[in-house]
């Protein structure tokens, strides 16, 4: 099982905290400097790490310097295509995209845009850049698999932004919050002061599984990062890094849903329809028939993904669907743990899909496209090589 991390941020979340927490967990520089160098950006930066106490409790502060004289103007769009391009690590490209992803759809409908059109100071500039791949790169360094961070305060008062005034929590922080159903901390009793950023917060509603208490665990290591202002109470963010002693339980999930009522394609249109929407990332597609005004019978095409992927499945409802609208609405799911193990079988390899119920007990199932294939092959029927496949695996513990 991989590392569990769990953050505790009594004071608040930013990207220079998580990231100086990481470092004082003993991430070496260079994890940070080389994705950021592939992304094009070695030279136009300088850490500025300097180990501080807070209220009496020592930690690590994090600066990040810009060094560009003139930053270019950027888009998100922009922006998502160095980060595609670049010769990334899959999974930290993935990662470092879901995070700008859903800090542009928050910033975004804030300004009510575009995600495309969000400016890059509107998305991060420099070291909102560099915090986010430097998070993403440590996390990955240490093995993290499961994230889970306690409900953040977001402050209160007014900050000055580039946008002039603006009170604490700022837009950004609402909207993500909100689109992603995240608990915010009480923040009475705080003197006036914005304590969670819209970048700190992404990464969270990106990469953790949850908000909420930790489970049972072994700690093996602490690293604490410093905030830069001075509070009543010690301004530090505690990074644990930790082996889980239990199954993790049923995460709940924020998802969104679309909809179409379609009742002027033919069903070969309406498959295609599906199959695009599936490739454009939904998690599920399914299509119920209704019967809809005047009498005509109709097909109700549902799609459930990921709030970051609300506007890729929109463009594939506009280009590929004959509705004129499509519904759309976020939901909570829970979800039961689940992960794909692949194994060389007697009849061939084969990929199950194991999930962990609540008692701890365990289900596998053969993947569908793994079972037609050797069926095919093997010609034999497919509940009799699924059996056969459920059987060897069981053997095989």
């Amino acid at each position: 099982m991989g590392a569990l991390a769990v953050v505790d941020c009594p004071t608040g979340l930013a990207g220079n905290m998580l990231l100086a927490a990481l470092f004082d967990c003993g991430l070496p520089e260079d994890a940070v400097h080389e994705p950021l160098a592939a992304l094009g950006l070695g030279g136009l930066y300088r850490l500025q790490l300097e180990e501080r106490r807070s209220v009496g409790l020592r930690g690590l502060h994090l600066e990040v310097e810009p060094l560009e004289q003139q930053p270019p103007h950027r888009h998100w769009a922009s922006l998502r295509e160095q980060i595609q391009t670049a010769p990334l690590d899959p999974v930290l490209r993935s990662d470092v995209l879901k995070v700008f992803g859903v800090l542009a759809e928050a910033e975004a409908a804030v300004h009510g845009s575009a995600p495309e059109q969000v400016h890059f100071h509107e998305v991060g500039a420099l070291d909102a850049l560099v915090d986010v791949v430097g998070v993403c790169a440590g996390l990955r360094h240490f093995g993290v698999e499961r994230l889970i961070c306690s409900p953040p305060p977001a402050g209160h008062g007014q900050v000055t932004t580039a946008h002039g005034l603006l009170p604490v929590p700022v837009p950004a922080v609402l909207e993500l919050a909100i689109r992603h159903g995240v608990p915010m901390a009480s923040s009475a009793g705080f003197p006036p002061a914005e304590l969670t950023t819209p970048t700190g917060l992404a990464l969270m509603v990106a990469l953790a599984e949850g908000f909420g208490a930790a489970p049972a665990l072994t700690p093996s290591r602490l690293g604490i990062g410093l905030g830069t202002r001075e509070l009543d109470r010690p301004n530090q963010l505690r990074l644990l890094l930790a082996e889980t002693e239990v199954a993790p339980g049923p995460a709940l999930q924020t998802v969104v849903q679309q909809q179409a009522q379609i009742d002027d394609a033919t069903p070969e249109d309406l498959a295609f329809l599906q199959e695009a929407l599936r490739e454009a990332g939904a998690l599920e597609v399914f299509a119920q028939p209704v019967l809809m005004k005047k009498g005509r019978a109709g097909s109700l095409i549902t799609a459930l993904a990921w709030p970051e992927q609300a506007e890729a499945l929109r463009a594939i409802w506009w280009r590929f669907g004959s509705s004129l609208g499509v519904r759309e609405e976020l939901q909570q799911r829970w979800a039961l743990p689940r992960q794909i193990e692949e194994h060389q079988t007697p009849w061939g390899p084969v990929r199950f899909k194991t999930s962990t119920r609540p008692d701890g007990s365990v289900r596998r199932k053969p993947e569908f496209e793994d079972l037609v294939r050797l069926a095919e092959e093997r010609q034999l029927p497919l509940d009799q090589l699924r059996q056969a496949l459920l059987q060897w695996r069981e053997e095989q513990r």
